[in-house]
C-alpha cells in the first residue's frame, strides 16, 4: 500500500500516519509539501510505484493526493500496477481561496482511471464547500459516498486508527476464488 498525502503531508493524528506506523504502508515522500509542483509530485509517485517490490499496489490518497492520483493515472505507463484506490476529501481546487502557493494542481485532471476506486467525501469539508467530491468521483469513474460531517477527513476529524476507511480500502480488492 502506497500512501497519498495532501498538501503540507499528514500530522501524527492523521488516519495516514496512524495505518503507516500500525500497518507498516509506505508513505511515498514528497520534495516539497509546502509548494507543490504536479509534475514533481506525479515523478515521485511513478518512481515509487516503480521502485515498490509488489507487483501490485493499493492507493490511499487524502486531499491533494487525490488529484495526484488522477494526474498520474492519465499520464504514467505503470498505472496498471494500481489495483485500487481509496481517494479521501478531494479537494475543489477551483474554489475562490485556492492557495496560490499551488497553481499547477488549480485545473484538476478529470479522467477516467483505469483501476476501481472509491471517493469518500464529507459535507463540510472546507476544502471542497460546492461539494464538487461527487463530480470528481464521476469523472474519475468512481464510486462514492459521502461520511457526513467529518470535516476533511485528517487528524482534526477524530477517526484514530480509523477502521471504516480501511474496510473502504478492503472493498477495492479483487473478489478472491
Amino acid at each position: 500500500m502506497l500512501l497519498l498525502p495532501g498538501w503540507q503531508n499528514s500530522g501524527e493524528a492523521h488516519w495516514q500516519t496512524l495505518w503507516e506506523g500500525y500497518f507498516g504502508d509506505q508513505r511515498v515522500q514528497q520534495h516539497d509539501w509546502m509548494t507543490p509542483k504536479r509534475g514533481d509530485w506525479m515523478a515521485q509517485l511513478d518512481e515509487a510505484v516503480i521502485d515498490h517490490p509488489a507487483p501490485k499496489l493499493l492507493l490511499a490518497a487524502h486531499s491533494l493526493g487525490c488529484h495526484l492520483v488522477a494526474a498520474w493515472a492519465a499520464h504514467s505507463q505503470h498505472s496498471a500496477r494500481v489495483m485500487g484506490a481509496l481517494l479521501v476529501a478531494p479537494p475543489d481546487t477551483e474554489q475562490d481561496d485556492w492557495p496560490p502557493l499551488l497553481p499547477s494542481w488549480r485545473k484538476p485532471v478529470l479522467e477516467a482511471l483505469q483501476f476501481p476506486a472509491h471517493v469518500l467525501s464529507s459535507t463540510d469539508d472546507p476544502f471542497d464547500r460546492s461539494g464538487r467530491a461527487a463530480q470528481f468521483a464521476t469523472a474519475w469513474g468512481a464510486s462514492h459516498t459521502s461520511l457526513g460531517t467529518r470535516g476533511h477527513i485528517n487528524g482534526d476529524s477524530g477517526l484514530g486508527l480509523w477502521p471504516q476507511g480501511r474496510a473502504y480500502l478492503r472493498s477495492l480488492l479483487p473478489a478472491q476464488h
